[in-house]
């Protein structure tokens, strides 16, 4: 993967402040670049302080070789959505988390991305963008690229990555439409649980009704924020939680988990800045309760 660039005016002084202004490049990744010389003008490697004029063409070499030794590969049946040179998004099954943990240490996601990388010979890191917990399925999106991460992160602070989901929630309900903006925390008595505080983060999900079921209710969400457990937590503090989320509501007889399926990304392809979106079919599991 390449950054370039001909500089056809006079809006840039000098190199860096083209790597800063136009690519956004993070100063840990400038550092980087200097360190191995992969910033060329005119096909010749130059200081970041180097001038330009107009007709020059700078060029920034990301091909890092790269590794993620602390990952075991892992042959895993992947459901690829979409993938180019920059991008790999996969619909996530229920029951798989995305990250190695002590008791998922060889079949998380992530072991099963380090195996077709491996597969392909590509040496790069394992770097999702957005996270699932490990019963809710659906998109999880990875940059192949630690430029492209950034790219991505920029999006998910200034919202204009948008992520939804669709979950079916205990009782129905009389509202369309309405907007959760509850702060969350850690609960005080536990390492995994979250809870409602005015002390938390802000948290904000709007909800859609699709329809009320017999005694539940598939709903639309649309995160503005992301933390961690934020459907799952807002859900309960309606008085709704998730059907089958036995943290924050109580086991069903119908869904082994809790039913909430990330159905939809959209994002701006950091290179090409196309408007993508991308969606995953709910699972049968979920299908079969609608």
């Amino acid at each position: 993967m390449n950054l370039e660039y001909k500089i056809i005016d006079n809006k840039f002084d000098n190199v860096k402040e083209i790597l800063k202004a136009h690519f956004q490049i993070s100063d840990r990744l400038l550092t980087k670049l200097k360190k191995e010389k992969r910033i060329f003008l005119n096909n010749q490697h130059v200081y970041v302080t180097e001038k330009v004029k107009c007709g020059d063409y700078l060029k920034v070499d990301m091909n890092f070789v790269e590794t993620s030794d602390n990952i075991v590969p892992t042959q895993i049946k992947l459901n690829i959505i979409f993938e180019d040179e920059y991008l790999l998004v996969v619909n996530k099954p229920a029951h798989i988390p995305v990250h190695p943990s002590c008791n998922y240490y060889e079949n998380s996601l992530s072991n099963g991305i380090k195996f077709y990388f491996d597969s392909i010979n590509l040496q790069r890191k394992i770097r999702p963008i957005n996270r699932l917990d490990k019963d809710t399925s659906g998109l999880v999106l990875f940059a192949k690229h630690e430029y492209i991460q950034e790219a991505l992160i920029r999006q998910m602070k200034s919202n204009t990555f948008q992520k939804e989901y669709i979950a079916i929630l205990n009782g129905t309900l009389n509202e369309q439409s309405r907007t959760i903006n509850a702060p969350i925390t850690r609960k005080a008595d536990s390492i995994m649980e979250r809870e409602v505080s005015e002390f938390g983060d802000i948290a904000i999900s709007h909800l859609e009704l699709i329809k009320n079921l017999e005694n539940y209710a598939e709903v639309k969400y649309t995160l503005e924020t992301g933390r961690t457990h934020q459907l799952r937590v807002h859900s309960k503090y309606i008085g709704h939680p998730i059907l089958g989320d036995t943290l924050y509501g109580e086991k069903s007889d119908l869904i082994d988990r809790q039913a909430l399926h990330a159905y939809q990304i959209k994002f701006i392809h950091p290179i090409s800045k196309e408007h993508i979106t991308l969606k995953a079919p709910l699972p049968e599991d979920i299908k079969n309760l609608i």
